[in-house]
């Protein structure tokens, strides 16, 4: 039976990473300098419901970052992720608002963005404070512009 569920978990993750979107370059810039993220896009309710679970392991310059096509607030929880993460709720501008650090794997407790976002970055947990990344930091990628966000 513990084979089985492997197999089947196997095929379920790379069902998923076929369908996800090809890996975007990202930056946040913070007074530290900046710091280069290849991320999967999640902006679909399938995406944005399956996020990093089931993941292992998570590379330091690595995440997903949620896209949400407009600014609304949201909460996030962690059940069926097995790694700590942090999230980025960030303005369409590019503006981060708030840092959730080191969301504990397999929690149920709701994470709320606290404000209105537009996008969500996850990326491994603690790497936010290593490169002290803040609310009001900057991140740049092709969705963010300054001012409004692109169009989809």
């Amino acid at each position: 039976m513990t084979r089985l569920f492997g197999f089947l978990a196997g095929i379920f993750l790379a069902l998923f990473v076929a369908g996800c979107s090809a890996d975007e370059s990202l930056t946040i810039n913070t007074a530290k300098g900046s710091f280069h993220f290849t991320v999967e896009i999640a902006d679909t309710p399938a995406e944005q419901a399956q996020g990093l679970m089931f993941r292992q392991e998570l590379a330091s310059d690595h995440g997903m970052l949620f896209d949400f096509h407009q600014e609304r607030e949201t909460s996030f929880w962690m059940r069926n992720t097995f790694i700590p993460l942090d999230m980025l709720f960030i303005a369409a501008d590019g503006t981060i608002r708030s840092i959730h650090a080191n969301a504990r794997p397999q929690d149920d407790t709701p994470i709320p963005s606290g404000s209105p976002v537009r996008f969500v970055l996850e990326i491994p947990g603690g790497r936010a404070a290593e490169i002290d990344a803040m609310p009001g930091d900057k991140v740049s990628h092709a969705r963010i512009t300054s001012g409004e966000a692109g169009a989809q």
